[in-house]
Parts: C-alpha cells; sequence; structure tokens
C-alpha cells in the first residue's frame, strides 16, 4: 500500500495533499497497464474510474461516419484521464485508446464518492483540484477550436479542420 501512496503523492495534482487524504484514496486506487491499441473505455459504457498515466500515451478519440475516430487530445506522463464518473450519467463521453505500452493508476469513482461523503473536507479538496485542471482542458480545448476554425476559415473547406 505504500506503493500507491508514493504514486499517489508523485503525481502533481497530490503531491501536496494532506497524507490523512493521500490514506484515502490510496485505498480506491490500484495500478493497471494496457497494450498499444487497448482501449481504457469507449464512449456510452459507465463511468466507473479514473486513470492517472504513469507513462505511455492515451488518445481520447471521438467517432465520426464520415471520418472514423477523431482524435481529440493526447494524453500523458501524469495525466488524469476521466472525469465522467464525477457526473451523472456517469457515461463516457469520447474513447480513451493507449497509442503505446501505458501504465496507469486508476481509482475507482464510487469509492473516491464513499471517502468525500464520509470527510467532506477531502470532497472540497478533491473538486478543487479536479476544478483547476478541468479548468486547463476547457481553455486548451477552445484554443484548438479556435486554431481549427480559423484553419477552416481560411481553406474554404469544411473537411480541413482537423
Amino acid at each position: 500500500m505504500r506503493q500507491l501512496q508514493d504514486l499517489l503523492k508523485g503525481n502533481p495534482i497530490f503531491c501536496d495533499f494532506p497524507e490523512e487524504f493521500v490514506d484515502d484514496l490510496k485505498e480506491c486506487a490500484w495500478e493497471m497497464e494496457f497494450q498499444k491499441d487497448q482501449y481504457l473505455f469507449w464512449t456510452g459504457q459507465d463511468a466507473k474510474y479514473m486513470y492517472i498515466l504513469r507513462d505511455g500515451k492515451v488518445a481520447l478519440q471521438s467517432y465520426t461516419a464520415e471520418r472514423g475516430p477523431i482524435v481529440i487530445e493526447t494524453m500523458g506522463d501524469s495525466d488524469i484521464v476521466g472525469w465522467s464518473w464525477l457526473f451523472p450519467p456517469h457515461k463516457w463521453h469520447f474513447d480513451a485508446m493507449a497509442l503505446e505500452p501505458t501504465r496507469a493508476l486508476v481509482l475507482d469513482g464510487r469509492c473516491i464518492e464513499g471517502k468525500c461523503a464520509a470527510n467532506h473536507e477531502l470532497g472540497y479538496q478533491l473538486m478543487k483540484r479536479f476544478s483547476s485542471v478541468m479548468l486547463d482542458r476547457l481553455n486548451n480545448t477552445r484554443i484548438r477550436m479556435i486554431d481549427i476554425y480559423a484553419k477552416r476559415e481560411t481553406s474554404g473547406s469544411n473537411y480541413d479542420f482537423i
């Protein structure tokens, strides 16, 4: 269990987290490995887990009938993948596929919710940290969308945006 605690504390989002909170989270965590082209989850599947990438790369994808899977974002070392377990209806909105062999720390969302219900300060601290990461992702998405639509406007084509 000490190794899980060290892995959690080694992630930037939890590096200064109080020990008692890390102790709670490690009870919800385990390590997992994914092979190249293996999916962590698929769109529409029940969202139950959060993944903290230790090493490797994961593509967040959305499928379109015209073009097949489109990579929305590529995640790497120390990135957190999967927020949908936090919000009803608890379904994944994207596919997540390992682009190379990837190791991750997996956290069970229902276990975390139970810990937060028992300790509201833990829940508050997690939401502050998760919100900050989600805000960064939204800002990055906004910048990519500006790029995409700027290219589309200048190219005159509706199909050059990704």
